[in-house]
């Protein structure tokens, strides 16, 4: 078939970038020193062996780290990265992962590198025959797998192109066979730009069967690869399918799996389902760890490889398919042991192929990074700037051993830096960023429906459940969530139910709330918006207010909303109680907005000093909000005799807000435990009587050590169909509430049981 001719079609063009991609990366835990973990697999990981996202792989200290499958690269690295936070964070605060493919110094005796201990006792089976056949050095060697996979599209305006094949299935998998062919022919220039395993540690080899620096040793004859006696065909699906049987009947392999090509075809459970339904992507298993990339991947590699299974696709390949191959093999192991720093002897070739790659780009208009191309050419004429010369140079200063540390001791800080975040995914409301972790460490999969709406998909084998902004889920009904938008309602129905809430009315115009003015100015007041959330357009007067102040309070309620309502203010301390199905999971103390006076600097000064503080931020991205300096707390401090370029005095408390909303710059205290039990029922009777089963639930009380049941002992002020759940996890004192788990453990309680087994 003329795929050259077929690329370049105007019909084929649109979609030459369609695709989907996937990753597996291996990684081994160590300590701080940078020593093989003597650890068990993290118990806070689901130790399930199907976890969709962090499995065990030979050994109990290999992580295996799985993406999900994407269509663009971004949301690729977006996941790698977020798993890897999830691995991190899991692990504890003593161990991190070796960033080479390479392993640490070995132990002296092969029977003390651990194999993993999963439930299923054929998988444990399957890992002690590759350890009796190839010994348990050679499984400590990490890597990443690269899952592609054309995008149908693409296949489908291929297929339209031509008449020769007349099933699509068959043409589908022609087009992967040529591209695994002509990939392991031409694999030595991956090894040459990304080989990165120049040298091993202590007790890799038994022997001294290798002393000098190579490119890669893992992508060498002294990597894992099978034995000699192992020949499969790629001629066609059929010789494919059949040899890799053979292998297993002659017992050259312990399973179809044991087949460690760097190539493999993929499309079903088993190889044999590859005659019957073809196949689907290809996975690459030649690819080294990237040292100096902090998930061991880099965009440019994956872009590349994207664009080099192209360029493979429109390539000629050579007439006789198994010497191809084999040409390849014979190529691929003269480059990974050439020495780091060292032109390869395939140099012209390799320019060749990126002239005729570049070509190839700008002839099919393909949108690539403008510095892909140039770096691949300064790779080539200067072997120091491949990854195997970094990482030989850099090593020369001391150790390749201690180079491995001193990069896993930068990424693990990197990790730990903002605990409250997940990596790739931080322009998401925190709370949902908070949920995706636990969901991820849990095994629960985790699909992003719309990222700018947080609307999430999780999946747990065949049960689904869809979660909104990290808590609105199927256990609410609509008309629940409605209710609690509208404080009039939800005003109404818990006075139904005895339960007790503050006077007040409602006002459809600004005139007709400065009408009533009277009514309320002598008083202490609050003026709100009727549906908003985050306490937007609140003012709280302690002290009654001034006309002037009063209707400015009118002005802002209704800039948030066409009704407001005007009520009595509640003497006592505000806490918010979070119920989930019908429990208190926890009870935060709000203060509001404030700055403590040094008798130096202004209070404007004193709230960019406060705002400094790493844990506060906009937008919900962090667990406390910034201070702000806008009209509500240019009022609040009016009625301070305050301005902003006032100073206070050294140890004085000036409030900017009088609402307490972390949302609006205040401090969150956790005091759950200090909270007696009768004002807690008070929160889940409140709850419960506007049919709710997530909310949280405002309350304000003057005395807790007062029975809830005494006349005025607390007034319930607002309910929160959506609340904030990161302020409860990451609280400003106190102790943290995981109420993300409680969440996930609400909506899929089948993992409460599976986790009391995985503790038996």
């Amino acid at each position: 078939m003329d795929f050259k001719r077929m690329l370049v079609n105007d019909c084929v063009k649109p979609y030459l970038l369609k695709a989907r991609y996937g990753i597996e990366k291996e990684s081994k835990r160590v300590d701080l020193s940078g020593n093989l973990a003597k650890t068990d697999h993290p118990k806070s990981i689901s130790l399930r062996d199907d976890h969709p996202y962090i499995q065990r792989d030979f050994s109990e200290i290999q992580m295996e780290m799985i993406t999900p499958v994407t269509e663009t690269l971004d949301e690729l690295f977006d996941y790698l990265a977020a798993i890897h936070d999830v691995a991190y964070r899991s692990m504890g605060e003593n161990e991190m992962l070796w960033p080479l493919s390479m392993p640490p110094k070995l132990p002296e005796k092969d029977e003390d590198i651990v194999i993993a201990k999963l439930k299923n006792a054929e998988n444990v089976r399957y890992r002690q025959s590759l350890s009796d056949s190839y010994g348990r050095r050679k499984q400590m060697l990490c890597g990443v797998h690269f899952n592609f996979e054309f995008g149908d599209e693409l296949i489908q305006a291929l297929f339209s192109t031509q008449s020769e094949i007349k099933d699509y299935q068959h043409f589908k998998t022609e087009i992967y066979l040529k591209v695994a062919r002509n990939y392991l022919h031409y694999r030595w220039l991956v090894t040459y730009f990304y080989g990165a395993s120049p040298s091993s540690e202590k007790n890799f080899f038994e022997d001294d069967s290798l002393n000098e620096v190579v490119r890669s040793i893992r992508s060498s004859k002294y990597g894992y690869t099978n034995s000699v006696d192992v020949k499969v065909s790629y001629c066609s699906i059929h010789d494919y399918v059949s040899d890799i049987s053979m292998m297993v009947k002659r017992g050259l392999l312990s399973a179809e799996k044991e087949f460690y090509s760097p190539v493999r075809l993929r499309g079903g459970h088993h190889v044999s389902d590859l005659e019957e339904h073809g196949v689907n992507y290809l996975e690459l298993r030649n690819i080294d760890l990237n040292p100096f990339e902090r998930y061991g991947y880099s965009y440019e590699q994956a872009e590349f490889l994207h664009l080099f299974l192209i360029y493979l696709l429109w390539k000629d390949e050579g007439e006789h398919c198994d010497e191809w191959v084999k040409m390849g093999d014979f190529y691929n192991d003269i480059v990974a042991l050439e020495h780091p720093l060292e032109h390869t002897k395939f140099e012209l070739d390799a320019k060749n192929i990126i002239d005729e790659m570049e070509h190839l780009v700008k002839t099919l208009d393909l949108p690539v990074s403008n510095t892909l191309f140039a770096h691949l050419r300064e790779m080539l004429m200067d072997p120091s700037k491949t990854l195997s010369g970094r990482l030989y140079t850099e090593s020369q200063k001391s150790s390749q051993g201690q180079v491995a540390t001193s990069i896993a001791r930068e990424n693990y800080i990197k990790s730990w830096d903002k605990p409250y975040q997940l990596a790739g995914f931080t322009d998401i409301e925190l709370s949902t960023q908070n949920l995706m972790f636990d969901a991820i460490q849990q095994g629960i999969q985790v699909e992003i429906l719309d990222r700018q709406d947080q609307f999430l998909k999780l999946k747990l084998q065949d049960h689904v459940e869809y979660v909104k902004n990290g808590n609105m889920t199927s256990k609410d009904h609509y008309v629940a969530t409605l209710i609690m938008e509208n404080k009039t309602v939800t005003k109404k129905i818990l006075q139904q139910h005895g339960l007790i809430v503050p006077k007040g009315e409602e006002f459809q115009s600004i005139e007709q709330a400065l009408y009533s003015y009277e009514l309320f100015s002598a008083n202490p007041l609050v003026v709100k918006p009727k549906t908003t959330n985050y306490g937007l357009g609140i003012s709280i007067f302690k002290e009654g207010a001034s006309y002037e102040d009063y209707q400015k309070a009118i002005t802002l309620a209704f800039k948030e909303d066409a009704s407001i309502l005007v009520e009595e203010f509640l003497n006592g301390t505000e806490y918010r109680f979070f119920v989930i199905n019908d429990h208190v999971h926890a009870v935060l103390l709000r203060v509001p907005a404030n700055v403590k006076g040094d008798g130096k600097h202004t209070i404007k000064e004193l709230v960019m000093q406060k705002n400094r503080d790493p844990l506060r931020g906009r937008d919900h991205r962090t667990p406390l909000e910034s201070i702000q300096l806008g009209e509500l707390e240019n009022l609040m401090l009016k009625a301070q005799g305050h301005r902003t370029d006032s100073i206070p005095e050294n140890d004085e408390i000036i409030y900017l807000r009088e609402n307490s909303n972390i949302s609006t710059g205040g401090d969150s205290i956790d005091v759950t435990d200090q909270i007696p039990d009768d004002y807690k029922k008070i929160a889940v009777d409140a709850v419960a009587a506007l049919g709710v089963k997530i909310c949280g639930i405002d309350l304000i009380i003057e005395n807790t050590e007062i029975p809830a049941t005494n006349k005025n002992a607390y007034g319930i002020i607002e309910a929160n169909f959506n609340p904030s759940m990161y302020m409860h996890i990451y609280p400003y004192k106190g102790t943290s509430r995981r109420l993300t788990m409680h969440i996930i453990h609400y909506l899929f309680p089948e993992l409460i049981q599976s986790q009391s087994n995985e503790g038996h």
